[in-house]
């Protein structure tokens, strides 16, 4: 099982994540999991707000200031506001990455314009609080909800990191059938590709996209019911899988292998699940004895599904969760 029909994928980032010079103090912050593992399979669609907007490298610091229940842009040294021309500027620049056919967006954890999270707002008074978020990362991710979006210092965390790639590569098949054209038989073939995937991440999404699609009536219009699939779905992926889901799915897994194996490669293969449930081994340890099972005994239902191959076996991602 193999993804060479997803290669190469369309990422945005922050540049300067790139080894792009375009901080404040004229200085990067180069990835070296981006830019050399991931890389490798990504077109890069470099962003750097504050140079785009204007502002120049080298130039002063800017931060997030709360003046009453507003929340602006300023640079510290001067006072000026740049709050009105990056929401202005942020606007045009999504409207046209929206034209671009992304499958993710990698943002610069921190800064006052990429922040995703947890960014420093500024009162005056005290400490600053840490509930901001980058005013070109807000407006992203207002215009672009179902787009995979993660900051780079969540990516030092494995799960967040397979988690977030995982994800990227399943927007990547969604946009494929949206080229094709969305039919209920479609959807379901989609649905069924993913189904471990999902299972791994939120039993409950899981069967509450099934009801969605076998609970419509065929007046629902194709593009209607893949509209709502499409939320549902990027509720569900959200969540990374735990490993007490990802224990649930390989035992789904084993009973479609076991009933065709000897003693011996049956209690091999429950002895390998369950030291994984221990943490004992990574998730790739029993997942590639169950690729192993499926390809030998040819279980066509489990070949193409998602859960076995997520993205490519190259990145190891799966040695490290």
């Amino acid at each position: 099982m193999s993804t060479p029909d997803l290669l190469k994928l369309r990422i945005g980032i922050s540049a300067c994540l790139l080894g792009q010079e375009v901080r404040y103090n004229g200085g990067h912050k180069r990835d070296a999991f981006l830019t050399d593992t991931f890389g490798r399979y990504v077109e890069w669609v470099a962003v750097c707000p504050e140079v785009e907007v204007g502002m120049g490298t080298p130039r002063p610091p800017i931060r997030l200031e709360r003046r009453g229940e507003e929340i602006r842009l300023v640079m510290t040294s001067t006072g000026e506001d740049y709050t009105d021309a990056m929401r202005s500027w942020a606007e045009r620049r999504v409207a046209a990455l929206a034209e671009m056919d992304l499958d993710g967006y990698v943002l610069k954890k921190d800064s006052p314009s990429c922040g995703m999270e947890r960014v420093k707002v500024y009162s005056g008074e005290g400490a600053p609080s840490k509930d901001g978020r980058g005013l070109f990362a807000e407006t992203l991710m207002a215009r672009l909800p179902d787009l995979p979006v993660e900051e780079e210092g969540r990516l030092n965390d494995p799960l967040p990191r397979e988690n977030f790639i995982a994800r990227v590569f399943v927007h990547h098949r969604w946009r494929e059938g949206e080229k094709e054209g969305w039919t209920r038989a479609s959807l379901m073939r989609f649905h069924e590709r993913h189904k471990f995937l999902l299972m791994a991440r939120n039993q409950n999404g899981l069967r509450r996209l099934g009801r969605l699609l076998g609970n419509s009536g065929k007046e629902t219009p194709a593009p209607e019911l893949a509209a709502a699939y499409r939320q549902g779905l990027t509720e569900v992926l959200r969540r990374p899988a735990t490993r007490r889901g990802h224990t649930n799915v390989l035992q789904h897994l084993a009973g479609y292998v076991s009933d065709a194996l000897d003693p011996a490669d049956r209690a091999e293969l429950a002895e390998t699940i369950e030291r994984y449930r221990l943490g004992l081994v990574p998730l790739i340890v029993p997942l590639t004895l169950i690729r192993h099972h499926v390809r030998r005994q040819g279980v066509e239902y489990l070949q193409e599904q998602a859960y076995l191959e997520p993205h490519p076996y190259e990145m190891m991602l799966l040695n490290h969760v």
